[in-house]
């Protein structure tokens, strides 16, 4: 008999699974949780976690729902009632008309994307992605044997897609486009005029389909938000998807939703019928709450993180080669950081790549943040603001330490 768990000389795992990547937000959270383990005070600014309790009114729906019984399945794309007080949100805060057959809840707005992908793009199929992106966005697209086609925005346009490059990528094998707004890692948000410049585009191309990623609608400092279904024009080409991680600190209730024309919700619905079923009924009466509430709760965050925004992109400007945009929305920084490559560590070793940079400082300051690599910017790091004040001030008191050690 075998004596160890030796790896099998042929590997079992399937081609699919072996072209996926890991995603960094979690490898680097992962290091970080190892590194404290060993009793070294890590500050995580890595995760895109709000660092604030649900509301108490969630929780106490929660606890309602499971007093009054409420624990068997509901119908796969999600409760009535919810689904019902969805479209009275998305016709409230986003001026969207949709019925219930047109949205499905799912177990985190991250199922909702992997739906969508999956329900609409075949392989070989291309998908447009507004490049810096969120990091699963290019594993999806893989998952349902797609082409990525990867659209930067410049620097000095706070890293936005204009709709001039969309009309130049398009091609005949272009089969989706997806963005977020505002925008995980940059903080962009693109405005009313600027959507509007890109349903025009998208209305002549009405075989183009698009994923509007909306899961930091609340957390926007520049007023107000826009959804590109708004433009009735290509309503129809557009599936909105959102959720309750963000605006509501419940990101481990795991629930989010989509909202699209009725045909491709019920292929949304077939496929999520067959991988998970509905998502949990307590969280779905959670969810229900929430929205039942408004938004009195997330704007009071959404001041916490504007605060905290500026505080610091106030210690940031004091960084040499820390070349920062200031976010519109979200809770992230996402600095160039390429005027650090090339130079010496402490150990004498050369930084090179912005993971390389983030190891460091991780080992060093012990500081984790996720490379910009991760989200199509290699030049960059992501750093989430998501975290108390003297937190934020301890870790880039500490970072400026560090990287004044490069040589």
């Amino acid at each position: 008999m075998p004596t160890d768990a030796a790896t099998p000389a042929v590997s079992v795992i399937s081609d699919r699974i072996n072209a996926l990547e890991a995603p960094q937000t979690i490898e680097m959270a992962k290091k970080a949780r190892a590194l404290a383990a060993q009793g070294v005070d890590v500050i995580s600014l890595s995760f895109g976690e709000p660092d604030f309790q649900t509301p108490q009114y969630i929780k106490d729906a929660a606890k309602q729902a499971i007093d009054e019984g409420f624990t068997f399945y509901t119908p796969v794309p999600g409760i009535p009632q919810l689904r019902q007080a969805i479209c009275d949100k998305l016709k409230r805060d986003n001026n969207l008309d949709y019925q219930p057959d047109s949205i499905v809840v799912s177990t985190g707005a991250k199922q909702a994307l992997a739906n969508a992908v999956l329900a609409l793009v075949n392989p070989g199929d291309e998908v447009i992605i507004f490049s810096p992106f969120w990091v699963s966005y290019e594993e999806m697209v893989k998952l349902a044997e797609g082409v990525t086609v990867r659209l930067e925005g410049a620097l000095e346009n706070d890293y936005k897609v204009t709709a001039a490059q969309l009309e130049a990528a398009i091609t005949p094998r272009t089969k989706l486009v997806m963005y977020s707004s505002p925008c995980n890692p940059t903080g962009a948000v693109w405005s009313r005029q600027e959507l509007a410049d890109i349903a025009a585009v998208l209305a002549r191309h009405p075989q183009v389909l698009v994923v509007a990623d909306e899961i930091y609608e609340y957390i926007n400092f520049v007023g107000e938000h826009a959804s590109l279904a708004q433009f009735e024009e290509v309503k129809d080409q557009v599936v909105t998807v959102n959720g309750f991680s963000k605006g509501y600190a419940m990101t481990g209730w795991r629930i989010g939703y989509l909202a699209a024309r009725p045909d491709i919700a019920a292929a949304c619905d077939k496929l999520q019928s067959q991988v998970t079923s509905a998502t949990c009924s307590i969280t779905q009466r959670a969810a229900l709450a929430a929205l039942q509430g408004g938004r009195a709760s997330a704007d009071e965050m959404v001041a916490a993180y504007r605060r905290r925004r500026d505080l610091v992109l106030e210690m940031v400007k004091d960084i040499p080669g820390f070349v920062t945009p200031t976010p519109e929305g979200a809770f992230y920084i996402f600095p160039d950081v390429s005027a650090y490559f090339g130079k010496l560590t402490p150990a004498g070793d050369t930084i090179t790549t912005s993971r390389e940079l983030a190891l460091y400082l991780l080992n060093d300051a012990h500081v984790a943040a996720v490379d910009g690599g991760a989200f199509g910017a290699p030049r960059c790091l992501r750093f989430s603001t998501a975290a108390a004040d003297d937190k934020l001030i301890e870790a880039f008191r500490r970072i400026a330490l560090s990287l004044a050690k490069l040589h």
